[in-house]
Protein backbone atom coordinates (compact mmCIF):
# COMPACT_ATOMS: atom_id res chain seq x y z
CA UNK A 1 0.00 0.00 0.00
CA UNK A 2 1.55 3.33 -0.91
CA UNK A 3 1.57 5.31 2.05
CA UNK A 4 3.96 8.36 2.67
CA UNK A 5 7.28 6.85 3.07
CA UNK A 6 8.30 9.10 5.88
CA UNK A 7 4.61 8.91 7.02
CA UNK A 8 5.42 4.88 7.66
CA UNK A 9 8.20 5.69 9.60
CA UNK A 10 6.24 6.92 11.75
CA UNK A 11 3.97 3.36 12.61
CA UNK A 12 5.25 2.50 16.17
CA UNK A 13 5.22 6.01 17.19
CA UNK A 14 1.44 6.09 16.30
CA UNK A 15 0.77 2.27 17.59
CA UNK A 16 2.54 3.76 20.81
CA UNK A 17 0.46 6.86 20.81
CA UNK A 18 -3.01 5.42 19.96
CA UNK A 19 -2.49 2.88 22.71
CA UNK A 20 -1.80 5.21 25.14
CA UNK A 21 -4.56 7.11 24.57
CA UNK A 22 -7.09 3.77 24.16
CA UNK A 23 -5.85 3.18 27.97
CA UNK A 24 -6.84 6.97 28.89
CA UNK A 25 -10.41 7.74 27.76
CA UNK A 26 -12.55 10.62 28.22
CA UNK A 27 -16.10 11.35 27.56
CA UNK A 28 -17.81 14.03 26.11
CA UNK A 29 -16.48 17.87 26.35
CA UNK A 30 -14.18 16.12 29.28
CA UNK A 31 -11.02 15.57 26.79
CA UNK A 32 -8.54 17.65 28.82
CA UNK A 33 -5.97 15.10 29.57
CA UNK A 34 -6.39 13.97 25.91
CA UNK A 35 -5.70 17.78 24.31
CA UNK A 36 -2.95 17.81 26.55
CA UNK A 37 -1.57 14.75 24.80
CA UNK A 38 -2.03 15.91 21.71
CA UNK A 39 -0.57 19.22 22.79
CA UNK A 40 2.38 17.67 23.90
CA UNK A 41 2.89 16.04 20.68
CA UNK A 42 1.99 19.29 18.87
CA UNK A 43 4.83 21.09 20.25
CA UNK A 44 7.66 18.12 19.42
CA UNK A 45 6.48 18.34 16.08
CA UNK A 46 6.91 22.27 16.11
CA UNK A 47 3.76 23.47 14.30
CA UNK A 48 3.63 27.33 14.66
CA UNK A 49 0.27 27.65 16.62
CA UNK A 50 -1.55 25.59 18.75
CA UNK A 51 -4.66 26.88 20.84
CA UNK A 52 -6.57 25.83 23.22
CA UNK A 53 -9.50 25.59 25.44
CA UNK A 54 -12.22 25.50 22.07
CA UNK A 55 -15.22 23.88 22.96
CA UNK A 56 -14.22 23.12 26.55
CA UNK A 57 -11.09 20.97 25.40
CA UNK A 58 -10.67 21.03 21.82
CA UNK A 59 -7.46 22.33 20.01
CA UNK A 60 -7.02 23.70 17.02
CA UNK A 61 -3.23 23.90 15.71
CA UNK A 62 -1.75 25.41 12.84
CA UNK A 63 1.10 24.80 10.38
CA UNK A 64 2.14 27.14 7.72
CA UNK A 65 3.14 25.83 4.74
CA UNK A 66 6.40 27.97 2.33
CA UNK A 67 4.11 30.61 0.47
CA UNK A 68 0.91 32.70 0.50
CA UNK A 69 -2.21 30.43 0.15
CA UNK A 70 -5.73 29.21 1.72
CA UNK A 71 -6.31 27.27 4.55
CA UNK A 72 -7.49 23.51 4.64
CA UNK A 73 -9.02 22.23 7.55
CA UNK A 74 -8.56 18.70 8.96
CA UNK A 75 -10.63 17.14 12.27
CA UNK A 76 -10.43 14.45 14.45
CA UNK A 77 -12.98 13.46 17.16
CA UNK A 78 -11.55 13.06 20.84
CA UNK A 79 -13.73 11.44 23.31
CA UNK A 80 -15.14 8.13 24.25
CA UNK A 81 -17.67 6.21 24.88
CA UNK A 82 -19.61 5.56 28.17
CA UNK A 83 -18.95 1.75 27.96
CA UNK A 84 -17.10 -1.00 30.14
CA UNK A 85 -14.46 -2.47 27.88
CA UNK A 86 -14.00 -6.28 27.52
CA UNK A 87 -11.33 -6.65 24.89
CA UNK A 88 -8.79 -7.91 27.79
CA UNK A 89 -5.95 -6.51 26.35
CA UNK A 90 -2.73 -5.23 27.45
CA UNK A 91 -3.73 -1.47 26.32
CA UNK A 92 -7.69 -1.79 27.63
CA UNK A 93 -9.12 0.95 28.81
CA UNK A 94 -7.97 2.10 32.78
CA UNK A 95 -11.34 4.12 33.12
CA UNK A 96 -14.03 2.18 34.54
CA UNK A 97 -16.88 2.83 32.50
CA UNK A 98 -15.14 4.69 29.43
CA UNK A 99 -14.07 3.03 26.85
CA UNK A 100 -12.20 4.17 22.96
CA UNK A 101 -15.05 1.88 21.55
CA UNK A 102 -15.39 3.82 17.85
CA UNK A 103 -11.88 4.84 17.35
CA UNK A 104 -11.58 8.13 18.06
CA UNK A 105 -8.12 7.05 19.59
CA UNK A 106 -7.56 6.22 16.24
CA UNK A 107 -8.92 9.14 14.52
CA UNK A 108 -6.21 11.51 16.66
CA UNK A 109 -3.66 9.57 15.82
CA UNK A 110 -4.17 9.40 12.28
CA UNK A 111 -4.11 13.64 12.36
CA UNK A 112 -0.99 13.58 15.04
CA UNK A 113 0.90 11.15 12.18
CA UNK A 114 -0.17 14.32 10.00
CA UNK A 115 0.93 16.74 11.93
CA UNK A 116 4.16 15.24 12.15
CA UNK A 117 4.80 14.85 8.72
CA UNK A 118 3.36 18.65 7.63
CA UNK A 119 5.31 20.27 10.05
CA UNK A 120 8.68 18.60 9.61
CA UNK A 121 8.33 18.70 5.68
CA UNK A 122 6.23 21.44 4.53
CA UNK A 123 5.36 21.31 1.10
CA UNK A 124 2.71 22.84 0.77
CA UNK A 125 1.46 26.75 0.59
CA UNK A 126 -0.94 28.33 2.69
CA UNK A 127 -1.79 26.40 6.12
CA UNK A 128 -3.23 23.50 7.15
CA UNK A 129 -5.62 23.74 10.66
CA UNK A 130 -5.57 20.67 12.64
CA UNK A 131 -8.79 20.52 14.81
CA UNK A 132 -9.37 17.90 17.51
CA UNK A 133 -12.40 18.19 18.51
CA UNK A 134 -15.03 16.89 21.85
CA UNK A 135 -17.69 15.51 22.30
CA UNK A 136 -18.56 13.64 18.76
CA UNK A 137 -20.64 11.35 21.15
CA UNK A 138 -23.62 13.50 21.91
CA UNK A 139 -23.15 17.08 22.61
CA UNK A 140 -21.69 18.11 19.10
CA UNK A 141 -18.62 19.87 20.25
CA UNK A 142 -18.31 20.62 16.10
CA UNK A 143 -21.09 22.24 16.39
CA UNK A 144 -19.60 24.66 19.11
CA UNK A 145 -16.08 24.84 18.20
CA UNK A 146 -17.79 26.01 14.54
CA UNK A 147 -19.95 28.74 16.95
CA UNK A 148 -17.03 29.84 18.86
CA UNK A 149 -15.35 30.92 14.94
CA UNK A 150 -12.95 28.31 14.39
CA UNK A 151 -13.61 28.35 11.01
CA UNK A 152 -13.97 32.71 10.26
CA UNK A 153 -10.84 33.20 13.42
CA UNK A 154 -8.42 30.64 11.16
CA UNK A 155 -9.63 31.31 8.12
CA UNK A 156 -10.63 27.60 7.27
CA UNK A 157 -11.66 27.56 3.44
CA UNK A 158 -12.84 23.79 3.51
CA UNK A 159 -12.60 20.75 5.98
CA UNK A 160 -12.67 16.91 5.76
CA UNK A 161 -12.84 14.02 8.13
CA UNK A 162 -12.23 10.41 8.52
CA UNK A 163 -13.82 7.42 10.43
CA UNK A 164 -12.95 3.89 10.73
CA UNK A 165 -14.99 1.02 9.34
CA UNK A 166 -14.65 -2.22 11.02
CA UNK A 167 -15.71 -4.96 8.38
CA UNK A 168 -14.64 -3.10 5.26
CA UNK A 169 -10.39 -4.13 4.15
CA UNK A 170 -7.69 -2.56 5.47
CA UNK A 171 -6.96 0.86 3.57
CA UNK A 172 -9.97 0.88 1.65
CA UNK A 173 -12.20 4.56 1.36
CA UNK A 174 -15.86 4.94 0.92
CA UNK A 175 -17.76 8.17 0.30
CA UNK A 176 -20.63 9.68 -1.95
CA UNK A 177 -21.23 13.28 -2.99
CA UNK A 178 -24.19 14.70 -1.12
CA UNK A 179 -25.99 13.41 2.09
CA UNK A 180 -24.17 10.37 3.57
CA UNK A 181 -25.16 10.28 7.04
CA UNK A 182 -28.26 11.28 8.64
CA UNK A 183 -30.18 14.14 10.44
CA UNK A 184 -31.15 12.62 14.57
CA UNK A 185 -33.72 13.85 16.22
CA UNK A 186 -35.07 12.42 19.68
CA UNK A 187 -38.96 12.24 20.60
CA UNK A 188 -40.09 11.89 23.92
CA UNK A 189 -43.96 11.43 24.71
CA UNK A 190 -45.19 11.51 27.89
CA UNK A 191 -48.98 10.62 28.23
CA UNK A 192 -51.10 11.55 31.49
CA UNK A 193 -54.55 9.38 32.70
CA UNK A 194 -56.05 8.39 35.46
CA UNK A 195 -55.02 5.29 37.04
CA UNK A 196 -56.93 2.71 39.35
CA UNK A 197 -57.29 -0.80 39.87
CA UNK A 198 -56.99 -2.88 37.01
CA UNK A 199 -60.11 -5.10 37.88
CA UNK A 200 -61.82 -1.83 37.65
CA UNK A 201 -60.72 -0.28 34.27
CA UNK A 202 -64.12 1.46 33.34
CA UNK A 203 -63.10 4.22 36.03
CA UNK A 204 -59.50 4.99 34.39
CA UNK A 205 -58.55 6.33 31.98
CA UNK A 206 -56.24 3.83 30.64
CA UNK A 207 -52.20 5.52 28.97
CA UNK A 208 -51.20 2.13 28.30
CA UNK A 209 -54.06 1.27 25.51
CA UNK A 210 -53.01 5.33 24.59
CA UNK A 211 -49.16 4.40 24.65
CA UNK A 212 -50.68 1.28 22.26
CA UNK A 213 -52.54 3.35 19.93
CA UNK A 214 -49.52 6.18 19.33
CA UNK A 215 -46.68 3.55 18.63
CA UNK A 216 -49.16 1.88 16.27
CA UNK A 217 -49.79 4.72 14.48
CA UNK A 218 -46.68 6.20 14.22
CA UNK A 219 -45.62 3.20 12.12
CA UNK A 220 -47.94 4.60 9.90
CA UNK A 221 -45.62 7.94 9.28
CA UNK A 222 -43.04 5.93 6.98
CA UNK A 223 -45.42 3.29 5.16
CA UNK A 224 -48.44 5.68 4.47
CA UNK A 225 -46.66 9.80 4.73
CA UNK A 226 -43.59 10.07 3.34
CA UNK A 227 -42.47 9.60 -0.23
CA UNK A 228 -40.43 6.35 -0.23
CA UNK A 229 -37.97 7.97 -2.78
CA UNK A 230 -36.80 9.89 0.37
CA UNK A 231 -34.70 7.55 2.84
CA UNK A 232 -36.06 7.73 6.64
CA UNK A 233 -36.37 5.86 9.72
CA UNK A 234 -38.94 6.73 12.88
CA UNK A 235 -38.44 3.85 15.29
CA UNK A 236 -40.48 3.70 18.42
CA UNK A 237 -37.10 2.62 21.16
CA UNK A 238 -39.09 3.07 24.08
CA UNK A 239 -42.42 2.19 26.18
CA UNK A 240 -42.50 2.43 29.76
CA UNK A 241 -45.72 2.13 32.42
CA UNK A 242 -47.06 0.33 35.21
CA UNK A 243 -45.64 -1.12 38.01
CA UNK A 244 -47.86 -3.68 39.27
CA UNK A 245 -50.18 -6.63 37.94
CA UNK A 246 -53.41 -5.17 39.38
CA UNK A 247 -52.67 -1.33 38.69
CA UNK A 248 -53.54 0.75 35.67
CA UNK A 249 -51.32 3.06 36.06
CA UNK A 250 -51.44 7.08 35.70
CA UNK A 251 -48.33 7.85 32.84
CA UNK A 252 -46.62 6.16 30.70
CA UNK A 253 -43.88 7.08 28.11
CA UNK A 254 -43.28 6.43 24.79
CA UNK A 255 -39.49 7.45 23.15
CA UNK A 256 -37.44 6.82 19.67
CA UNK A 257 -35.23 8.11 16.93
CA UNK A 258 -35.92 10.07 13.93
CA UNK A 259 -33.04 9.65 10.91
CA UNK A 260 -33.66 12.07 7.73
CA UNK A 261 -31.97 13.52 4.98
CA UNK A 262 -33.64 16.64 4.37
CA UNK A 263 -35.29 19.10 5.63
CA UNK A 264 -39.20 18.65 4.41
CA UNK A 265 -39.23 14.63 5.36
CA UNK A 266 -37.83 15.80 9.19
CA UNK A 267 -40.46 18.53 9.20
CA UNK A 268 -43.36 16.13 8.07
CA UNK A 269 -42.40 13.79 10.54
CA UNK A 270 -42.11 15.99 13.53
CA UNK A 271 -45.67 16.93 12.68
CA UNK A 272 -47.00 13.27 11.96
CA UNK A 273 -46.04 12.45 15.49
CA UNK A 274 -47.28 15.45 17.02
CA UNK A 275 -50.73 15.17 15.42
CA UNK A 276 -50.91 11.44 16.44
CA UNK A 277 -49.89 11.53 19.93
CA UNK A 278 -52.96 14.47 20.17
CA UNK A 279 -55.51 12.31 18.05
CA UNK A 280 -54.72 9.43 19.92
CA UNK A 281 -54.82 11.17 23.25
CA UNK A 282 -57.96 12.18 22.75
CA UNK A 283 -59.39 8.92 21.49
CA UNK A 284 -58.43 7.57 24.42
CA UNK A 285 -59.00 10.21 27.17
CA UNK A 286 -55.88 10.89 28.36
CA UNK A 287 -53.04 13.71 27.45
CA UNK A 288 -50.24 13.42 25.80
CA UNK A 289 -47.26 16.19 25.64
CA UNK A 290 -44.21 16.01 22.50
CA UNK A 291 -40.78 16.70 22.86
CA UNK A 292 -38.68 16.21 20.30
CA UNK A 293 -35.14 16.85 20.68
CA UNK A 294 -33.56 18.34 17.08
CA UNK A 295 -30.05 16.82 16.92
CA UNK A 296 -27.33 16.39 14.47
CA UNK A 297 -28.37 17.86 10.87
CA UNK A 298 -27.38 15.60 7.93
CA UNK A 299 -23.89 15.24 7.13
CA UNK A 300 -23.85 16.32 3.75
CA UNK A 301 -20.78 16.42 1.55
CA UNK A 302 -19.51 18.48 -0.92
CA UNK A 303 -19.00 17.09 -4.69
CA UNK A 304 -15.89 18.45 -5.94
CA UNK A 305 -14.61 17.77 -2.41
CA UNK A 306 -15.44 14.69 -2.43
CA UNK A 307 -13.94 13.94 -6.40
CA UNK A 308 -11.13 15.56 -4.99
CA UNK A 309 -10.03 13.75 -1.73
CA UNK A 310 -11.28 10.49 -4.14
CA UNK A 311 -8.32 11.17 -6.13
CA UNK A 312 -6.13 11.50 -2.92
CA UNK A 313 -7.34 7.92 -1.33
CA UNK A 314 -6.52 6.49 -4.87
CA UNK A 315 -3.42 7.67 -4.77
CA UNK A 316 -2.70 6.16 -0.98
CA UNK A 317 -4.65 3.14 -1.50
CA UNK A 318 -5.05 2.27 -5.05
CA UNK A 319 -8.23 2.46 -7.70
CA UNK A 320 -9.49 -0.46 -6.68
CA UNK A 321 -9.95 0.44 -3.04
CA UNK A 322 -11.71 3.73 -3.19
CA UNK A 323 -15.83 3.53 -3.98
CA UNK A 324 -16.45 7.42 -4.07
CA UNK A 325 -20.47 7.05 -4.56
CA UNK A 326 -21.44 4.35 -1.76
CA UNK A 327 -25.04 4.46 -0.27
CA UNK A 328 -26.22 6.53 2.75
CA UNK A 329 -26.22 5.70 6.17
CA UNK A 330 -28.35 6.15 8.69
CA UNK A 331 -26.00 6.85 11.25
CA UNK A 332 -25.49 10.69 12.30
CA UNK A 333 -22.43 12.64 12.77
CA UNK A 334 -21.52 16.22 14.08
CA UNK A 335 -19.13 16.83 11.46
CA UNK A 336 -21.99 17.64 9.13
CA UNK A 337 -21.58 21.31 11.30
CA UNK A 338 -19.01 21.60 10.03
CA UNK A 339 -19.19 21.05 6.32
CA UNK A 340 -22.30 23.21 6.35
CA UNK A 341 -19.74 25.56 7.60
CA UNK A 342 -17.74 24.96 5.13
CA UNK A 343 -17.52 22.49 1.87
CA UNK A 344 -15.69 19.76 2.29
CA UNK A 345 -15.79 15.93 2.69
CA UNK A 346 -16.32 13.21 5.14
CA UNK A 347 -14.96 9.37 4.55
CA UNK A 348 -14.83 6.27 5.28
CA UNK A 349 -11.03 4.12 6.15
CA UNK A 350 -11.58 0.22 6.26
CA UNK A 351 -9.59 -1.50 9.23
CA UNK A 352 -10.62 -4.91 8.70
CA UNK A 353 -12.51 -7.44 10.29
CA UNK A 354 -13.09 -7.35 14.23
CA UNK A 355 -15.87 -6.10 16.47
CA UNK A 356 -18.27 -3.22 15.45
CA UNK A 357 -18.55 0.03 16.45
CA UNK A 358 -19.94 0.63 19.59
CA UNK A 359 -18.88 -2.76 20.71
CA UNK A 360 -17.23 -3.70 24.37
CA UNK A 361 -15.06 -5.63 22.34
CA UNK A 362 -14.05 -3.02 19.68
CA UNK A 363 -10.37 -1.85 19.03
CA UNK A 364 -8.92 0.68 16.35
CA UNK A 365 -6.26 -1.28 13.96
CA UNK A 366 -3.09 0.47 14.07
CA UNK A 367 -2.18 -0.73 10.57
CA UNK A 368 -4.71 1.74 9.54
CA UNK A 369 -3.27 4.80 10.69
CA UNK A 370 -0.11 5.02 8.24
CA UNK A 371 -3.08 5.07 6.18
CA UNK A 372 -5.21 7.83 7.15
CA UNK A 373 -2.76 9.61 8.24
CA UNK A 374 -1.08 9.25 4.18
CA UNK A 375 -4.87 10.65 3.05
CA UNK A 376 -4.38 13.50 5.01
CA UNK A 377 -1.06 14.51 4.67
CA UNK A 378 -1.77 14.41 0.79
CA UNK A 379 -5.29 16.16 0.64
CA UNK A 380 -2.40 19.46 2.44
CA UNK A 381 -0.23 18.88 -0.58
CA UNK A 382 -2.52 18.30 -3.63
CA UNK A 383 -5.25 20.82 -2.38
CA UNK A 384 -2.57 23.86 -2.22
CA UNK A 385 0.76 22.73 -3.81
CA UNK A 386 3.86 24.70 -4.37
CA UNK A 387 4.22 26.32 -7.05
Amino acid sequence: MPVVNRIADYAEDMKTWRRYLHQHPELQFDCHKTAAFVVDRLKEFGVDEIHEGIATSGVVAIINGQGDGPTIGLRADMDALPMQETTGLEHASTVKGAMHACGHDGHTTMLLGAARYLAETRKFNGRVALIFQPAEEGGGGAGVMVDEGIMDTFGIGEVFGIHNVPGLDVGHFYSKPGPIMAAVDTFHINIQGRGGHGAYPQETADPIVAAVGIVNAIQTIISRNHDTRDEAVCSVTMINSGSADNVIPDTAYVGGTIRTFVPEVQDLIHSRIREIAAGQAASYSVDAKVEIEVGYPATVNNAEKVDFAAEVAREVSGEAAVDPNTGMEMGAEDFSYMLNARPGAYFFLGQGEGAGLHNPNYDFNDEVSPVGASFFARLVEKSQPLT
